[in-house]
């Protein structure tokens, strides 16, 4: 409201009664404190951010990558009935004589071998050695060491991603990444839209400027707009990346569990009642000794008839107690994650979990996991992810670019010295916050680098560095 007083000056007031000379400064320090930490932020972790998005952009092409290497392997030939599992995890076998049969995993189609996954001595932890089966005449295609499901050529380029081939030391590089690509990215939003543009039309705030004079407005007008259409799925990126992290990853893990959405996994125990001595143990003819046992076929023949379909991991009990579990492994949508347990003595399923059933975290964990990896929507997710890629690649080159031009260029002319890098935005900008507005926002940062450690640890490091900046350049002014 304005003030009708004629002697009284015109102060304007906020909906809440606040006057809005208050708002405009409370926002004015909101923004100078965003602003000086998406610089220091984007200066001292964009080199993170554009590894991480280089070595993703050089992932997504790896499933074509995969079926171009290793078409011999994954491709066979239809042709009349194909072999009982059994028969092909035989064969599988005398390939891999050293090996411990893990799980057996079906061709989506008919034309797909089987693959036949086995631990071996000498392999590196999370690799594990599988033989490729033609299901029609049980020949071996060949053996690969492999990281999940991913063949050797995937598997390097997701190692590249993760910890750029330096094992737990390198995987803190892609935390780093991932704990602050949300911050840089909700932060420029706030900044780009929050900004005052009362002559702005809308285009100028959701294209580029092409019409801009060049230099530092055109280049930050690319940044912003860039950033904004850009934002949903970085932010996406950055959750997903964190949820397997390492720390992050952890805590994550743990506050599910208290919220009771941890991902599910079947019962794999045989009732006491159906428990038999059968001899169980992973192998070739794993559950074949001693007693009366279905098999991997009729294992599958089971879960089929439970409603199972698409591929399937199969795993062969364990020991004695456990059951075949049997799950399906389709991870495009729709996703089917299915998994039952069949008794091995019976071919009774003893347990099911249904995907439908799972918790809602689980479940968007799973589906945003498969979504960062170029699973979800097949040839459309990975454009979507390598048109991100280059989205971040380009904002961290015209962030760069924006430093630079922001370099005092008459002292270093005159002088004749190199020109120093561009200005920092002012020093003190948490100041100008009023009490009600700084409490909360120190607790809140407090706590998210509690949760994300690897947020906390450059966040109190750019923090040391202000404040000794600070003091040399006070003492110098002294």
């Amino acid at each position: 409201m304005v003030s009708s007083t004629a002697t009284s000056p015109r102060v304007e007031e906020s909906p809440s009664g606040a006057p809005a000379t208050d708002t405009a400064g409370t926002w004015a320090g909101i923004r100078a404190l965003l602003l000086r930490l998406h610089f220091f932020a984007g200066v001292f972790i964009g080199p993170f951010l554009l590894v991480a998005a280089v070595t993703g952009l050089l992932y997504t092409a790896t499933p074509q990558l995969e079926r171009a290497l290793y078409q011999h392997e994954l491709k066979v030939a239809p042709r009349g009935e194909p072999d009982s599992l059994k028969v092909q995890v035989a064969a599988a076998k005398k390939a891999v004589p050293d090996g411990t049969l893990v799980s057996v995993t079906t061709g989506p189609g008919p034309d797909d071998s089987t693959r036949v996954v086995f631990e071996e001595p000498g392999l590196e932890e999370g690799y594990t050695r599988t033989a490729f089966v033609d299901p029609y005449d049980h020949s071996v295609l060949g053996t690969l060491e492999t990281f999940g499901q991913w063949l050797p050529a995937r598997a390097w380029f997701d190692d590249l991603h993760r910890n750029l081939h330096l094992g737990d030391l390198g995987r803190n590089y892609s935390e780093i990444a991932a704990s602050w690509l949300w911050v840089e990215v909700a932060g420029g939003l706030v900044l780009w839209i929050g900004a005052r543009r009362s002559r702005r039309r809308l285009r100028r705030t959701l294209l580029p400027e092409q019409s801009a004079p060049a230099g530092r407005r055109r280049v930050r007008s690319w940044h912003g707009a860039v950033g904004l259409w850009a934002a949903a799925g970085l932010l996406g990126l950055s959750a997903t990346g964190l949820t397997w992290s390492a720390y992050a990853g952890a805590n994550i893990t743990q506050l599910r569990e208290q919220l009771n959405s941890p991902t599910p996994t079947v019962a794999a125990g045989v009732p006491k009642a159906q428990e038999h001595d059968h001899g169980h143990g992973h192998g070739a003819g794993a559950g074949e000794a001693g007693g009366r046992d279905i098999g991997i076929d009729g294992a599958v023949r089971a879960a089929r008839e439970a409603g199972l379909g698409g591929v399937l991991d199969i795993t062969p009990p364990a020991g004695n107690g456990s059951a075949y579990v049997v799950k399906e492994n389709t991870r495009s949508w729709p996703e089917r994650q299915d998994s039952v347990a069949v008794a091995p003595d019976s071919g009774e399923i003893t347990a099911t979990l249904r995907f439908d059933d799972y918790p809602l975290l689980a479940k968007l964990s799973r589906w945003g996991v498969d979504a960062h990896m170029g699973l979800l929507f097949g040839l459309v997710n990975q454009i979507v992810l390598a048109v991100l890629a280059l989205a971040l690649i380009g904002m961290i080159f015209w962030g760069y670019r924006m430093w630079w031009l922001r370099r005092p260029m008459r002292s270093s002319a005159s002088s004749g010295r190199l020109p120093r890098a561009g200005r920092a935005p002012a020093r003190g900008a948490w100041r100008r916050l009023p009490g009600r507005v700084l409490a909360p926002a120190v607790a809140v940062t407090a706590l998210v680098a509690y949760w994300l450690p690897w947020f906390g640890i450059p966040l109190l490091l750019f923090l040391a560095v202000d404040l000794l900046v600070g003091r040399v350049r006070r003492d110098r002014e002294a």
